[in-house]
C-alpha cells in the first residue's frame, strides 16, 4: 500500500525510478527484519519512507555529483522529514502524481509508459498488467525493464512538466489512472473481487488532475467515470464477498454523493457531441445511475454511446460491451451475432468475459446446454476466485434448467 509513495519520495532524491524502486524494496525488507523484534511503528508508512530516504541519501552522498544533487534536493535531504516538498503555482501537489507524469515521459512508448506506471504506482504484478493490456506476461516484463533503462539512459528528471510537455503526457496519464481503477474495481486475480485501495488512489489522482487541468474535457470525463463507477462499490459484493450482478444490486445503496459528483464532472467535460472516450464511458455510467431500477435502464442510448465509443476508440472490449447493450435493447439474438463475430477473432481468445457474455445470451435464448459450457469455459479462464465461483454457479443454474 505504501510502495508508490515511497518510490515517489525516493525518486525525488535519486532522480531514477528504477533505483528508487530498488531502494523502496530494501526498506520493505528492513521492515520485515526489524518489526518482528521491535514491533510495528505507530506510523508504518512514515517509518518506511524515512528508511528509504536514509538509503537514498547515502547513495547520493557516495556519488561524485553529491554537491550538485545537494543543491537540487535541498530540504529533501533531511532524513527526519517525510512530508512532500512544497509546490509552486501550477505544480503537481502530489509526489505520486509527479511519479506518474515522470513515468509517462515521451521517451517511452505509450504501452511502456502505462506498464511502468502501473507497476510503480499501482503496485500491480506483471501478470495483472498483462491482463489489463490483453498481452502475454513476458511482453509486459520486457516493456517494464526497457522502460526503466530508457529513462535512466535519457537522464529523465523527476520533474513537473508544464505547458506543451504536460499536455503531451496527459493521454498516457489518464490511461494509467483508468487502468489502476479498473484493477481495483474487478481484480485480475486473488480471493477478492475488489481492491478498494487501488480505486481510492485512482479516484484521488483523477480529482487532483481535475484541479490541475480544468480546461481539459477528458480529465473531467475520466473523473466523472470513476466517480460514477465508485458509487456502486458497496453493492458490487454481498456480505460474504461474492459478486452481485448489476441487475441484482440494491440501487438505494448506491452512493448519491459520488453520483452527484460524477454528474457535475460530466457537465464540465463539455458538449456531449464532442465527448472523448472517457466522457463517453461516463455517459454510459450516467445512464445506469439515472435508472431507478434495472428495468428502467435506457439500453438504446447506451448502445448508441458504445457505437460512438467504438468509432473514436476502437477496441474488442468496447465491441463486447456494445453487444451486451444491443442484446438488451434489441434482444439476445442481435447481441449474439456481434459476440460470435468477436469469438471468431484472436483478440479476446483468453478473455473470460467473452464466454461469460455468450453464456448469458445463450441462457436467455433457452440454449442451456451451450450456456453451461460457456460459463464453465469462462470460469476456467478467470484467475479471480470470486468471479470463478459466480461463473460456476451460473453454469450449475443453466444445467438445471
Amino acid at each position: 500500500m505504501e510502495s508508490a509513495r515511497i518510490i515517489a519520495t525516493v525518486a525525488r532524491i535519486v532522480r531514477d525510478v528504477g533505483i528508487a524502486e530498488e531502494i523502496a524494496q530494501d526498506a520493505l525488507v528492513s521492515a520485515l527484519e526489524q518489526w518482528p523484534r521491535s514491533g510495528v511503528p505507530d506510523r508504518p508508512g512514515a517509518w518506511l519512507t524515512a528508511a528509504a530516504k536514509h538509503r537514498a541519501v547515502d547513495l547520493v552522498r557516495r556519488r561524485e555529483t553529491y554537491a550538485r544533487k545537494l543543491a537540487e534536493v535541498g530540504r529533501t535531504l533531511d532524513e527526519k522529514s517525510y512530508d512532500p516538498e512544497p509546490s509552486g503555482p501550477g505544480d503537481i501537489d502530489d509526489d505520486v502524481l509527479r511519479l506518474v507524469f515522470t513515468a509517462c515521459h515521451p521517451v517511452l512508448s505509450a504501452d511502456a509508459r502505462a506498464a511502468l506506471t502501473l507497476r510503480l504506482v499501482g503496485g500491480l504484478r506483471t501478470d495483472e498488467i498483462a491482463r489489463a493490456f490483453l498481452v502475454p506476461e513476458a511482453t509486459v516484463a520486457a516493456r517494464i525493464t526497457r522502460a526503466k533503462r530508457s529513462l535512466a539512459k535519457a537522464g529523465v528528471e523527476f520533474e513537473v512538466p508544464y505547458g506543451a510537455a504536460r499536455a503531451a503526457r496527459l493521454g498516457s496519464v489518464l490511461e494509467v489512472v483508468y487502468l489502476i481503477f479498473n484493477e481495483g474495481y474487478a481484480a485480475t486475480a486473488g480471493d477478492d473481487l475488489l481492491r478498494p485501495a487501488l480505486c481510492e488512489d485512482a479516484l484521488r489522482l483523477a480529482r487532483v488532475l481535475e484541479g490541475l487541468m480544468p480546461e481539459e474535457g477528458e480529465v473531467h470525463g475520466l473523473a466523472a467515470l470513476l466517480e460514477l463507477q465508485a458509487s456502486r462499490f458497496a453493492t458490487r459484493t454481498g456480505p460474504d464477498g461474492r459478486p452481485v450482478l448489476l441487475a441484482e444490486q440494491n440501487r438505494s445503496r448506491w452512493n448519491r454523493l459520488l453520483i452527484r459528483r460524477g454528474f457535475a464532472a460530466l457537465e464540465r467535460a463539455g458538449d456531449g457531441r464532442s465527448y472523448g472516450p472517457y466522457a463517453l464511458q461516463a455517459a454510459v455510467a450516467a445512464c445506469h445511475a439515472r435508472a431507478v431500477a434495472y428495468e428502467e435502464t435506457d439500453w438504446r442510448t447506451i448502445a448508441a454511446l458504445y457505437a460512438r465509443l467504438a468509432a473514436v476508440a476502437p477496441s474488442p472490449v468496447v465491441e463486447l460491451n456494445r453487444a451486451v447493450a444491443v442484446s438488451m435493447a434489441e434482444g439476445p439474438e442481435a447481441g449474439l451475432v456481434l459476440v460470435d463475430a468477436l469469438a471468431d477473432g484472436p483478440a479476446l481468445a483468453g478473455y473470460h468475459l467473452l464466454p461469460s457474455v455468450r453464456g448469458d445470451l445463450l441462457a436467455r435464448l433457452g440454449r442451456t446446454a451451450e450456456a453451461r459450457a460457456e460459463f464453465e469455459r469462462a470460469a476456467s479462464l478467470t484467475r479471480n476466485a470470486r468471479e470463478r465461483e459466480l461463473l460456476l454457479g451460473r453454469a450449475r443454474a443453466a444445467g438445471s434448467q
